[in-house]
């Protein structure tokens, strides 16, 4: 079977399960799950895919590979799907929102998971001729890629890139039309760490601030003075990032709290600056509060480098969207933070942004409750990742020492 041919039959394949898949995907969005807690939606996809004689193996936890073509494979192509939902309230109205109060699907890993499960499933039934060209594919449906640190290292150490030559990945992306792959050789996202700063102080009355600590100013201090402090201290070209996204302190108005924090995260561009920024990050937060007085403690949870796509990855999807039907278009690096960039680590590969904007429609933004996807974005996924799987030339595994000091 000729790549024409074989194109073709994934594709047909595809499209007979179309309905199905979109049914998967509504049923997922409906009982979204969080990190580590996947337990329903990795019962849902290992039934589906064992039900085709697909190859399934569960992880420790939540998470299964799957594994389909070659038994001893000339070479192997990884395919990842996230599988966690976020702890935000659904405001979309959809006849299928989700059934989990404060919990939904606001990323799209619904997506990701049903386009995967759509992609198996046709390569499954293609089989013999991944036999014939030496291609095998595993399915990573991993868990818990919106926490810090993420599932990519539980699937990598329970040997999800075993024998793997190359991954690739898609991530939805609401502000590209249905059908467009947005693709960009290099650094795609950036990385990003969960911050922590707390404080503790002598408090007391609000009318007696000489007499205490007062934390709540210090606080206030911190949050305005640390981010504009690291950025002098940066090169810019590092494209740091620190925004808070909690701050608590005290219960009482009249009251001078003992202890209060602030919660962020650091995003940055450059891979080099996040391995070092941490001495730097400590040094500003004491500065800033000595003051005040009151101590000070920062916890830095490191969470991703930036996903770096090769250009033979990136080719290979561009390749694979032509041949899908759909449209390869420039696209940007982001902030935002994605653990795929642990498997790139490791093999060479790429990410791929996913169309998900009906054309004309609205454009909505990830992680808010009011995300609505086109639902056309599931077999468009399908269909890239099942092409990009066995157009795949296949390049030489290496080991990439980039990033040991992660």
């Amino acid at each position: 079977m000729n790549d024409d041919a074989l194109l073709a039959a994934l594709g047909e394949r595809i499209s007979s399960l179309a309905a199905e898949l979109i049914d998967i995907r509504r049923d997922l969005h409906a009982h979204p799950e969080l990190s580590r807690e996947e337990t329903r939606t990795t019962q849902t996809v290992a039934r589906r895919l064992d039900a085709s004689g697909v190859s399934v193996r569960l992880l420790p936890g939540t998470g299964l590979l799957a594994d389909v073509g070659a038994s001893d494979p000339d070479h192997r192509v990884a395919l990842r799907a996230d599988m966690d939902a976020l702890p935000v309230r659904e405001r979309t109205g959809l006849d299928y929102s989700s059934t989990t109060t404060g919990v939904c699907h606001a990323c799209g890993h619904d997506v990701h998971v049903s386009a995967l499960v759509g992609a198996l499933l046709a390569l499954k039934e293609c089989e013999p001729a991944l036999v014939e060209r030496g291609i095998a594919v595993r399915g990573i449906f991993q868990a818990a890629e919106e926490i810090m640190p993420g599932g990519a290292h539980d699937a990598i150490s329970a040997g999800a890139l075993d024998g793997v030559d190359t991954a690739f990945a898609v991530h939805c992306d609401p502000s590209l039309d249905v059908g467009e792959v947005g693709l960009r050789e290099g650094a795609l996202t950036a990385a990003c760490d969960q911050v922590t700063v707390s404080l503790h102080g002598r408090g007391g009355h609000t009318s007696r601030p000489q007499l205490t600590e007062d934390l709540t100013f210090a606080l206030a201090k911190v949050v305005t003075d640390v981010p504009a402090a690291l950025s002098r201290r940066l090169d810019p070209r590092a494209g740091a990032a620190l925004v808070w996204g909690t701050i608590t302190a005290g219960r009482a108005p009249n009251v001078i709290p003992s202890t209060g924090e602030c919660q962020g995260t650091l995003r940055m561009l450059d891979a080099q600056a996040w391995l070092t920024v941490g001495p730097l990050l400590e040094e500003i937060v004491h500065a800033v509060v000595q003051p005040y007085g009151v101590q000070a403690k920062v916890e830095r949870v490191k969470g991703v480098p930036p996903v770096v796509n090769t250009a033979a990855g990136i080719e290979d999807f561009r390749l694979a969207s032509l041949a899908s039907g759909m449209h390869p278009v420039p696209t940007t690096q982001s902030l935002g933070g994605e653990d795929f960039s642990w498997y790139l680590a490791h093999t060479t590969g790429a990410m791929a942004r996913l169309g998900t904007r009906t054309s004309g429609g609205p454009t909505y933004d990830l992680h808010q409750g009011d995300l609505v996807v086109d639902e056309d974005a599931v077999t468009h996924g399908a269909r890239l990742l099942a092409s990009v799987a066995v157009l795949r030339r296949g390049t030489p595994r290496f080991d990439d020492a980039t990033l040991e000091a992660t």
